[in-house]
């Protein structure tokens, strides 16, 4: 894949690049089933989301995640082996499957020395080891859809590269400049980009940023609650974004304070998918 290029030889050029951008709690806690609709029918040209939005798409291809609740003892459920995400439950040994499905990957990633490893190589590589339509990198491979993360090592992804550097030193090297240069190539070399961010914090700044680069999106829709007055990237309205020249003045742009696993299915029923089922 050419960092210089929006899009991989032989992938036609859009007319409007989407960048989408989740947290990980979205693909954690019911958004996992539109978002993976959107990337197999290649609706979105480029993603952006943090380590968990890539981890545990891949673990729940391995273990089930179970329902819980948002009042439970922490104390018991560490006692109990059990993590609390929200109202989600997610057992220790989730996680003891996901490294054991990782490891040999890392390993054979690591001796491949003539590939320059990046957060969106490694998880097109995880997306093609995983071979399981449920999972939204599996067809981010399939339709070469860059997932970007850069903050991959934020997260259970990090612990197992933590890990696997400690027994192979020096470890598996992940090049975040290359990243970079892709994801705001991808945006300056557009004709026009639309934006969707779900959520907010690295994820949202990190594609506004990139949108900086072309002097601002023309289509940008924020899905969250933030408030502007809690001094949080999640709280920052569209307008302010304009300020910066990461949205421009003439731009389409609106925020919808909402519970993004409420309303997004909504959105995309009455957009994408209608698309879709034209197409049928």
């Amino acid at each position: 894949m050419d960092p210089c290029f929006p899009y991989p030889v032989g992938r036609p050029r859009k007319s409007c690049t989407i960048f989408l951008g989740y947290t990980s709690n979205l693909v954690s806690s019911g958004l996992r089933e539109i978002i993976r609709f959107l990337v197999q029918h290649d609706l979105v040209d480029c993603i952006v989301t943090s380590a968990g939005g890539v981890e545990e798409d891949l673990i729940k291809c391995l273990k089930p995640t179970y329902l819980g609740s948002f009042d439970l003892c922490g104390k018991t459920l560490r006692q109990k082996g059990l993590n609390r995400i929200g109202n989600l439950l997610v057992p220790n040994d989730n996680y003891c499957a996901f490294e054991e499905w990782l490891m040999p990957i890392l390993d054979k990633c690591m001796n491949e020395t003539e590939t320059n490893w990046t957060p969106s190589k490694l998880i097109h590589r995880l997306g093609q080891e995983i071979n399981n339509e449920e999972s939204i990198c599996y067809w981010a491979f399939k339709n070469r859809i860059p997932i970007f993360s850069p903050a991959l090592t934020d997260g259970s992804l990090g612990d197992m590269l933590y890990f696997h550097s400690v027994r192979n030193q020096p470890g598996i090297r992940l090049d975040i400049v290359e990243d970079l240069r892709h994801l705001n190539t991808m945006s300056v070399k557009s004709f026009k980009t639309g934006v969707i961010i779900l959520g907010g914090g690295v994820v949202k700044h990190h594609i506004n940023n990139a949108n900086l680069m072309r002097n601002g999106s023309d289509f940008t829709v924020y899905v969250n609650t933030g408030q502007e007055y809690d001094g949080s990237d999640s709280g920052a309205r569209p307008d302010e974004a304009v300020s910066w020249g990461k949205i421009k003045g003439s731009a389409r742009s609106v925020k919808v304070y909402a519970d993004a696993t409420l309303v997004f299915p909504l959105i995309v029923a009455k957009t994408f998918a209608k698309e879709v089922h034209k197409s049928i």
